[in-house]
């Protein structure tokens, strides 16, 4: 698009749409089934080895903001997920270098919002470290010790979760269509962010239901690993569907 034109116009939405993209987010997974596991995979091992290490640190309530500081930088791994679409798209078969290829393709912009991601994700992790500190302590707590869990535990888990859903919030509407937009094109850093908040709050409703499936199957399938390989897949293909919807192939702003 022209150099400094603004990005495209974000149409509503509504929770029918939201449901016809997890279905087509399935499709695409099911298409690529091999490889959407393998990759999704490669995060469900990173997120096993931070849940071993924080057991192993005695600080076990750890792990619910650990698994919710997967929805802050979540939005910069999509690059993999986008490619594996654009080559079914084309009635192409996915392979792992096209992988690599989604990344060395990203413009700058998401590395910048990869970066903002990164750095909210230290201040909601560090925050929460020290909200643990003053509600639970440094007491022993392996998870053994916290079943049934404490009230200290349950109070940690509720407002860590308020604190978090507000930074949450805030990197979804920022980033949840500017990825896209920005992968494919369609607008430099500043409109593609400008179109993203502006997407988010012309459909709250949706907007909201969506960002809540997106933290309730993320968070759920790193706390229950097994299922993160499929979970985070159809998730992201999920997200570029209803970006899609959003913003239709072709559509610019005029």
């Amino acid at each position: 698009m022209p150099q400094g034109a603004p990005g495209p116009r974000p149409r509503p939405i509504g929770l029918a749409d939201l449901v016809d993209s997890l279905a087509e987010g399935r499709r695409t997974f099911a298409a690529a089934r091999g490889l959407s596991l393998g990759y999704g995979a490669v995060f469900a091992l990173i997120g096993l080895a931070i849940l071993y290490a924080i057991e192993t640190a005695l600080v076990t309530p750890m792990a619910l903001p650990a698994a919710g500081g997967f929805m802050l930088v979540g939005p910069a791994l999509l690059a993999g997920f986008f490619r594996i679409a654009e080559r079914l798209e084309t009635g192409e078969i996915p392979t792992v270098a096209d992988l690599a290829d989604g990344f060395r393709r990203c413009p700058r912009g998401i590395w910048v919002i990869a970066v903002f991601c990164a750095f909210i994700f230290l201040v909601w992790i560090t925050d929460a470290a020290t909200l643990y500190a003053f509600m639970v302590g440094r007491m022993p707590a392996p998870l053994a010790a916290l079943l049934p869990p404490p009230d200290s535990v349950w109070s940690f888990a509720l407002w860590s979760s308020v604190m978090g859903s507000v930074l949450a919030f805030a990197i979804f509407a920022v980033s949840a269509y500017s990825v896209p937009l920005l992968f494919e094109g369609r607008a430099d850093l500043i409109p593609a962010v400008a179109a993203s908040v502006r997407a988010v709050f012309a459909s709250p409703v949706a907007a909201i239901a969506w960002a809540l499936s997106l933290a309730v199957g993320v968070m759920g399938a790193i706390l229950l690993l097994p299922l993160f390989p499929v979970v985070f897949p159809v998730l992201a293909f999920a997200s570029r569907a209803l970006y899609r919807r959003v913003f239709p192939a072709g559509e610019w702003q005029g």
